[in-house]
């Protein structure tokens, strides 16, 4: 089979006119843009097209500037996604279904031509669980009204593509695109204040509302043709393999604002989201489906079953009264009064009553659909059933009363205060009293404890308010299993996870609250707990903790219980942070080849959930390419992953968009599992381990050279606007976990935030240089023939090579060198802007000598010409940006010049993560 990443059936004319519609699309948007700046404020028009420079005493005009440059990026993405759309479309209608990469068709056209057989294409879907999460990390910049006003331009755009139109109707359709363009420009683009939980939690579900619910369904339907497709004389049953979660509302991991309450309002929010779909459908079915009996001969076991719920239902007469001989009609109407019922209980942040006419479970909703479904079918109305209600039950089977599992997440060091206030609390001691927490001393108590009847009545009172609000949690966590879902929770995530003893930390408190139950003589947990390993050390003894984990009876039992497979989580960006960006993903790809041998040798699957971010650093490569890097067998269909911020926009802001991304995802995952050991680039060889391993500890010296590098965090303070990010209100979270100000503490997202706002880029390439210099040094000729050959053989240190290369080209040393003078030392500016310096330019020479290339992503045309397009235009912006910072540090904080001085420094911040395309 041919990878999704490394061939396409793109023919070159298509991209050809591909980009020229995109040019076409980007001109229109440019000069209706010019009409909005020439009505609003005509003396700004020169200084858009650089026939002028920004005067210094005019503030108003910087101002709208920053925001006119701020918009064109908006529009410059909507141009492109629409350009993408039509791209594929154009490859599909001239090449075939199957020469679109990253689709379905393109994979089980493959999979059937490599004689892969449908048993083994059907276990592949009974097994598959692929999960994308939305997490609310303060990384979207844009508000919900902006992303509407986006998602019309985008529409409108579409509809331009039409030759039916008369002139008129073009220049009506024209002038609405202009009115589009001039709301932005009226729109306030910056929050005023901090978002508070609630509103991420919205924010997020606008995606589902606006695309997920429909797509998602639309999705099961695209995979169900391409196997019909290829596997015509197969009969597949396609299982709600695709599912979403959320750590919006429920992740409180250094944000204090994500309270129980909140969480629990979160669950209520997601449920009511979910139910108001179905009310919505369900309407669409009764207007429907308006078939008479007298034309079909519909089943005995239908027609007992509507007897039954007519006479259960309060109405049941009227209702086949106003119906006569429209049974299905009839059917659906008793389905409405039932869910009419749910969502009047949810309104009220309550549940239906007991012996209501309700529905209380997903269940029970998706039972009625199959019985309205196998009606249909057996009534011959094959076509009818396909079209209006298998979409309803598929959205059901993958939404449920939840819209998403909302995962759990808090770190390690809560997890031990609480577990020492529990300590002293049972014991009626001082917490000093106890254990120290990294004695066998401690970890034996807490085994003890796991292994003993739970006889125990927790004297929550005694709790100290952080450990009560933990501890309220789980007990909220048992609550919540009968009343919203019984996955209305998805895992508890442990973020800083170090050892075994971590773990089972969390699993004592989750017995003390109530979440474990006992069968057949032996308890369980009901809640799956997900290490999550972040640091390069903690990646490193990943496979150890996790060997010492699986042999303990009870956590094997639990696992089995919950579904049979452990999920463990790896963190791309506090990694990167750690060690840099070569030595991140080879320690992540080493870590998953590692554990999967534990998880085989204790017999217990494992599963991995990738916390990536937008940005290169923090993971962000494109996803096809992505999961194809994987190690061979790491994903065997299960992968989940999450989606956070400004890509979550990118990606499910617009219904076309939002489908191929899914698809994409998906079918990247099938793609590995099928094929993925059997792949020369995923095979293990040892002088490639062997060079990888050597590069990695090249480039992590390096990179640490540079991280412990006297005056570095002065450094990093003084030449970025990191202090300022915290002002631009774009999440609820704080930048620190604690509240102090190491380097160690910092969050990973203001960390990659802040070298991308100054040009310098960090995370994304620095050491990488240093590593391909020394090991070519090392090794002369033979090494730089090995290094060629992992180019062309290795498809992680290819995904390396390839996304440092696309960083490269957005790192601006002038930029860089004119915020470096914001260092008032001059000998720490000097000798840490030498180093990045010195770095980037040994960085280039030996990139380009491995790929064989003459420029930066050259082997990348569309790349190139997307950046191409916004280059001068950031780097214009930035250049204003370090005099607003300095004006800014400067200027008495109650100045108020001072005040409107930071409007546009904030815009500038915003501007150039709109251009880039993230923000952390």
């Amino acid at each position: 089979m041919a990878s999704i990443i490394y061939s396409s059936g793109e023919h070159p004319s298509i991209a050809d006119r591909s980009a020229a519609y995109a040019n076409q699309n980007i001109a229109f948007l440019f000069d209706l843009l010019m009409d909005v700046i020439r009505y609003r404020l005509p003396e700004l028009e020169a200084v858009i097209r650089n026939e002028s420079a920004i005067p210094a005493n005019n503030p108003k005009l910087l101002l709208r500037f920053l925001q006119a440059r701020g918009i064109w990026f908006q529009l410059l993405q909507i141009a492109e996604e629409d350009g993408g759309m039509l791209r594929r479309r154009t490859i599909e209608v001239e090449q075939g279904a199957d020469q679109v990469m990253g689709t379905f068709d393109w994979v089980f056209s493959e999979a059937a031509q490599a004689n892969i057989s449908a048993h083994d294409i059907q276990t592949l879907l009974n097994n598959a669980k692929i999960i994308p999460v939305m997490t609310a990390h303060p990384t979207e910049a844009k508000r919900v009204s902006v992303l509407e006003i986006h998602r019309r331009i985008y529409l409108l755009l579409v509809e331009l593509q039409s030759s039916r139109w008369t002139p008129r109707e073009h220049d009506a359709l024209v002038d609405k695109v202009r009115n589009e363009i001039d709301l932005l420009w009226l729109t306030g683009e910056l929050r005023l204040e901090k978002p508070t939980v609630a509103q991420e939690v919205a924010w997020g579900l606008h995606f589902f509302n606006e695309a997920l619910f429909e797509q998602s369904a639309e999705l099961l339907n695209k995979l169900d043709f391409a196997l019909n497709q290829y596997y015509p004389e197969a009969d597949f049953t396609i299982p709600p393999l695709f599912q979403f979660g959320s750590w919006i509302g429920g992740d409180r991991d250094g944000n204090p604002f994500v309270t129980n309450e909140v969480t629990r309002n979160t669950l209520f929010h997601n449920r009511r989201a979910c139910l108001y779909r179905y009310k919505q459908k369900l309407q669409g079915l009764i207007h429907n489906l308006i078939i008479a009996r007298h034309n079909i001969k519909i089943p005995a076991s239908f027609l007992a079953v509507l007897d039954q719920e007519l006479k259960c239902i309060e109405n049941g007469q009227a209702i086949a009264a106003r119906n006569p001989g429209e049974l299905f009609r009839q059917f659906t109407v008793c389905m409405s009064h039932k869910l009419a019922k749910t969502i009047e209980a949810s309104e009220r942040n309550s549940f239906p009553e007991c012996n209501q006419y309700a529905y209380y479970s997903a269940d029970e909703l998706i039972n009625d659909l199959r019985i309205l479904e196998t009606a249909l079918l057996e009534s011959k109305s094959a076509g009818i059933t396909k079209m209006l209600v298998t979409p309803l039950r598929r959205e059901a089977e993958i939404f449920r009363f939840r819209t998403a599992n909302l995962d759990l997440r808090q770190n390690s060091t809560v997890i031990t205060k609480t577990l020492i206030s529990l300590w002293a609390a049972i014991n009626q001691k001082e917490e000093t009293d106890r254990p120290a927490e990294t004695t066998l001393e401690w970890e034996s108590w807490i085994k003890e404890q796991l292994d003993n009847p739970l006889q125990i009545d927790i004297p929550a009172g005694n709790l100290s308010a952080e450990a009560r609000e933990t501890f309220e949690l789980m007990q909220l966590v048992v609550g919540s299993r009968e009343k919203f879902d019984e996955r209305a929770f998805g895992n508890f995530i442990l973020s800083m996870t170090r050892t075994s003893t971590d773990i089972l930390g969390v699993y004592l408190i989750a017995k003390f609250a109530g979440l474990f139950i006992k069968e057949d003589g032996i308890e369980y947990c009901l809640l799956p707990i997900v290490p999550l390993f972040e640091t390069i050390e903690d990646l490193r003894v990943a496979p150890a903790v996790m060997r010492g984990l699986l042999t303990i009876p009870l956590i094997r039992h639990s696992i089995v219980k919950q579904g049979g497979t452990q999920e463990v989580m790896l963190g791309y960006s506090d990694s990167n942070k750690d060690g840099g960006y070569l030595t991140s993903n080879w320690e992540l790809s080493k870590a998953q080849t590692r554990l999967m041998a534990v998880a085989e040798d204790c017999k217990i699957p494992i599963s991995f959930f990738h916390g990536r971010g937008g940005s290169v650093s923090r993971g962000g490569a494109p996803a096809g390419r992505a999961i194809a890097a994987q190690p061979a067998g790491s994903v065997h269909g299960q992968l989940r992953v999450t989606e956070q911020g400004e890509v979550i926009s990118s990606k499910f802001a617009n219904r076309g968009t939002a489908l191929y991304n899914l698809q994409l995802l998906a079918a990247s995952v099938f793609e590995h599992s099928l094929k993925s050991t059997t792949e020369a680039e995923l095979r293990p060889r040892k002088e490639h381990y062997e060079a990888l391993e050597e590069l990695s500890q090249l480039s992590y010296e390096a990179y640490r050279l540079l991280i412990e590098q006297p005056g570095l965090v002065d450094y990093y303070a003084s030449a970025s606007p990191v202090e300022e990010l915290a002002l631009l209100n774009i999440g609820s979270r704080p930048a620190r976990r604690f509240g102090a100000s190491s380097l160690s503490d910092l969050r990973a997202i203001p960390w990659v935030f802040a070298w991308t706002q100054n040009r310098h880029l960090i995370p994304g390439w620095y050491g990488f240089g240093s590593a391909l210099e020394k090991f070519s040094q090392a090794h002369g000729q033979a090494g730089r023939d090995l290094l060629q050959q992992l180019f062309e053989q290795s498809r992680v240190f290819r995904l390396v090579i390839d996304e440092v290369e696309k960083t490269l080209c957005q790192v601006d040393l002038l930029i860089g060198k004119d915020y470096s003078e914001l260092v008032t030392d001059s000998s720490v500016r000097e000798q840490i802007f030498s180093r990045v310096q010195d770095e980037y330019h040994r960085t280039v020479q030996h990139v380009l000598a491995v790929s064989g290339s003459n420029l930066l992503a050259e082997r990348f045309p569309r790349f190139r010409r997307k950046l191409g397009r916004r280059l001068p235009s950031i780097n214009q912006v930035g250049r204003e940006q370090v005099k607003l910072v300095k004006f800014f540090r400067e200027t008495n904080k109650e100045n108020q010049e001072q005040q409107k001085k930071l409007v546009s420094l904030l815009l500038s911040i915003n501007c150039i993560a709109t251009g880039l395309g993230w923000t952390g």
